[in-house]
């Protein structure tokens, strides 16, 4: 089954994208290219289990098994040595990507306490844009009584869109719930 997202990008977001851009071609577009799901896990540092939850939250939402990340340098004054297990991340392209972005914005995002749609200021200069959620319950794959801490993550979005202002009329058009 393709994705819905996909089928969107390609019949309905690409004609307007061309219209508005003026495109020569097709391959002009900018398109999602991948979408990268961070959890940093501070108190694995203490107790190196709390990663194994995290590991598995993250695959349950992302429907990928996670990598784990290690610390890059020792910072004393959090007791972290360098090559510390810290944090899980997953690299989501193609259909996955598709179906974890339908999801994130038909379905996460409202559940989110007093949502107004997210910031269109968080883009980086490049057109990748990047998103913090307070905790991973907004997702209904989470079930709320195996949740033993209430856990962040980031989520940004990679894109191939030159400038800020291609990359946000992508995004608009692919559904992403900015606020007005």
């Amino acid at each position: 089954m393709a994705a819905r997202m996909k089928e969107r990008f390609v019949n309905e977001v690409t004609p307007a994208l061309m219209q508005k851009f003026d495109y020569t071609s097709v391959m002009q577009v900018p398109k999602i290219e991948k979408v990268v799901i961070n959890m940093g896990v501070g108190d694995a540092v203490a107790n190196s289990k709390v990663l194994d939850v995290a590991v598995d939250e993250l695959q349950t939402i992302a429907g990928q098994k996670p990598v784990v990340t290690k610390a890059k340098k020792s910072i004393a004054g959090f007791k972290l040595r360098e090559g510390m297990p810290i944090g899980v991340k997953v690299t989501l392209r193609g259909e996955r990507m598709y179906h974890f972005l339908d999801k994130l914005f038909n379905v996460a995002l409202p559940r989110v306490r007093d949502f107004r749609g997210v910031s269109s200021k968080a883009f980086d200069g490049r057109g990748n844009y990047t998103l913090g959620l307070k905790e991973q319950l907004i997702f209904p794959e989470i079930e709320y009584d195996k949740v033993d801490k209430i856990r962040g993550m980031d989520v940004v979005i990679v894109t191939t869109a030159k400038s800020d202002e291609e990359s946000r009329e992508l995004l608009t058009q692919m559904g992403m719930p900015f606020v007005k």
